[in-house]
């Protein structure tokens, strides 16, 4: 079984979604990367399966990025800090339109992740995201869990970075 064969069956035929996403983006030349979970599986050495594909947009890009999303039947649910697509599968596409994520694009690389061809944060990038999201305290436990794990799998692929963790993220990884 290959990684997309796998990533279709965990997620009901999600990477069709993910590519109609890519191709929407590309042929709208929109400045995008995926963060999350999804940039985490490049940079790991072990990937993890995720029904959240998080991705970002230059900020002066984002009505055009929702724009051709809709034109390719996803459909939109509109949030304080994101914007929601939903296709086919159980894929669940999530826009941030956070403040903290505007250069990511800018950083972003080519990626193969799960045998889709994609852009992913930079890892230093990557590694930010996932301090950000951890340290977000109405985030469910659950989400802080496995966001910690993230921390810990780009820490262990790229051990260089233990440099960059702050002191309580250090404490955190200590006590797991």
């Amino acid at each position: 079984m290959t990684g997309r064969q796998f990533y279709d069956w965990q997620t009901a035929g999600g990477a069709d979604d993910v590519m109609r996403m890519v191709d929407a983006l590309e042929r709208a030349e929109l400045h995008w990367c995926a963060i999350g979970g999804i940039a985490v599986n490049h940079w790991a050495a072990e990937p993890m399966v995720t029904r959240d594909v998080d991705f970002v947009v230059a900020v002066e890009e984002i009505a055009r990025a929702v724009a051709a999303l809709e034109a390719v039947g996803f459909m939109v649910e509109r949030h304080e800090w994101s914007v929601n697509f939903r296709g086919r599968s159980q894929v669940s596409l999530q826009l941030s339109t956070e403040d903290f994520y505007r250069d990511f694009p800018a950083r972003a690389v080519a990626a193969d992740v799960h045998g889709i061809l994609l852009r992913v944060a930079s890892l230093p990038d990557t590694l930010a995201g996932k301090i950000k999201a951890w340290r977000t305290p109405e985030r469910r436990t659950s989400k802080a869990i496995k966001d910690l794990g993230d921390i810990a799998r780009l820490v262990e692929a790229h051990p260089q970075l233990a440099a960059m963790l702050p002191a309580d993220v250090i404490a955190a990884l200590d006590r797991a």
